[in-house]
């Protein structure tokens, strides 16, 4: 089974490996970087769909695999505040669509605005920490949970929720 993951980041391809490795077995799993059709950094949750699925497909169009999976995280905005989530969407060569929504994890509003501004947020989770490339190691869940909640454990479970479309599929019939 060969698997193309929408992204080139370590963290999200690791992720969506081991996902697919407890629900499948063995298996290839292979990041290529594809368009997402959305910014850096999706404000909503319909844009989180949006990138995710685009992808999803661009990613098993380019690689003629198995599945395809769009891993992505952004911001959605609640009455709370702004809560950092993923999405991943998972599509097979049949055309059959799976998706996956992370649980959030409520954001610094002073995070927010410089999101807001332009800035990527691994960029700003960078110049808070003084380190480099955050966003491919622990990210801002990890800094937030201290490491508690590792980011790769993250798109692991984003990533579960998308297959049980596939795991379960007499259900969805």
């Amino acid at each position: 089974m060969k698997v193309a993951v929408g992204s080139q980041n370590p963290v999200k391809i690791k992720g969506v490996k081991q996902a697919f490795q407890k629900v499948f077995g063995d298996c290839e799993v292979v990041g290529i970087s594809v368009p997402s059709g959305i910014s850096d950094m999706p404000m909503s949750f319909e844009e989180l769909v949006k990138g995710s699925k685009t992808r999803a497909k661009n990613a098993i169009d380019k690689l003629d695999a198995d599945f395809g999976v769009g891993p992505e995280g952004g911001f959605e905005q609640k009455a709370l505040g702004t809560f950092l989530i993923g999405f991943v969407a998972v599509v097979d060569k049949k055309g059959k669509w799976g998706f996956g929504r992370g649980s959030g994890l409520l954001m610094p509003e002073k995070i927010v605005e410089k999101v807001k501004k332009g800035k990527e947020l691994g960029d700003v989770m960078d110049e808070i920490r003084g380190l480099k490339n955050t966003k491919h190691h622990e990210g801002a869940v990890g800094f937030f949970t201290k490491n508690l909640i590792p980011r790769v454990k993250t798109f692991e479970i984003t990533t579960i929720y998308a297959l049980s479309r596939f795991i379960k599929g007499e259900m969805f019939e």
